[in-house]
């Protein structure tokens, strides 16, 4: 008899592959597109090469994973052509049961969540689950024992976390028979403190890539009116015109690229001309004092 989908996926190559760039779905509500329009934009950006898509159970509250699995259902021989993460951990206070937003990370809820984000995702598998946030009463040993199950079960295939310290990812990893695959962390010129704080020292010690989210500071770095969002402004303005007048966006994309730990950068938007002209910053690669330059707009101070 021939197996069931998460027996195949259970014994498939569990040695995941991520696109350099990745399409995020947070805001797929918002783009207001049928399923048949998500579709298409699913088919270009895979046809660029980013197939990698990042997913979390409380975007769209939740909504987002939803509207991507009724699409993909529309098509399912594109599951194969992807990657699928998704994120787990972070309880609203949408929810009448709960006063307040806080964390979660026992073996219970990260199963219950995994299980929803499938059904909702409309796959059988998870490419790679991530604990969202750190969750402060954490048990890793607990964690682990749910990450082994769900690995064991064929519905997870790998595991990361996002927004973890290096000492949370070395505690969590310690308990686990296999690797991390990533550490989900904000990287823009506005806030890098993981570039100071030995997070991303430890990723390529592992030679372990991070995924770097909010690559454009949330759109600050284009309409932010505080004295370092103007200094940061004026160099990448600066820089660009060094680099053939290209966009701020693309010597941002080209800053963060820098680093040696080889970060995947996330991309936000909807619209696949935005993340063509993503794409193109490939060809621009900054000089350590352009590099720099950019660091002491952000510091509001020499290097030391």
């Amino acid at each position: 008899m021939p197996h069931s989908a998460a027996e195949q996926a259970k014994h498939k190559d569990n040695n995941l592959h991520f696109s350099d760039w990745v399409q995020g779905y947070w805001r797929a509500n918002d783009w207001k597109l049928s399923a048949n329009e998500l579709l298409t934009f699913i088919k270009q950006h895979l046809e660029l090469g980013v197939t990698t898509v990042d997913h979390a159970s409380i975007y769209g509250n939740p909504s987002c994973e939803s509207l991507f699995g009724e699409s993909l259902k529309l098509a399912p021989e594109l599951r194969e052509k992807m990657q699928i993460v998704t994120k787990c951990g972070i309880q609203l206070n949408t929810n009448k049961d709960h006063r307040v937003s806080h964390y979660t990370s026992t073996a219970g809820d990260i199963t219950k969540s995994v299980e929803q984000s499938l059904t909702r995702l409309n796959t059988d598998h998870i490419d790679a689950l991530l604990i969202h946030r750190p969750d402060f009463l954490m048990d890793a040993d607990e964690i682990a024992s749910a990450f082994d199950q769900l690995k064991q079960q064929g519905k997870v295939l790998n595991f990361g976390v996002s927004n973890f310290s290096s000492s949370q990812f070395s505690l969590l990893e310690s308990r686990l028979d296999f690797p991390l695959v990533t550490n989900q962390v904000e990287i823009n010129p506005v806030n890098f403190e993981v570039i100071h704080d030995g997070t991303l020292d430890q990723l390529q010690q592992k030679r372990i890539r991070p995924m770097a989210w909010s690559c454009l500071a949330g759109g600050a770095l284009f309409n932010g009116e505080s004295e370092q969002i103007k200094r940061l402004r004026s160099t990448l303005n600066q820089v660009a015109e060094e680099h053939d007048h290209c966009n701020i966006e693309s010597i941002i994309f080209a800053w963060i690229r820098a680093l040696p730990s080889n970060p995947m950068l996330i991309l936000g938007s909807g619209k696949i001309q935005r993340l063509e002209s993503a794409l193109e910053s490939k060809s621009i690669t900054l000089t350590r004092e352009q590099w720099y330059r950019i660091w002491q707009a952000s510091k509001g101070h020499p290097v030391p």
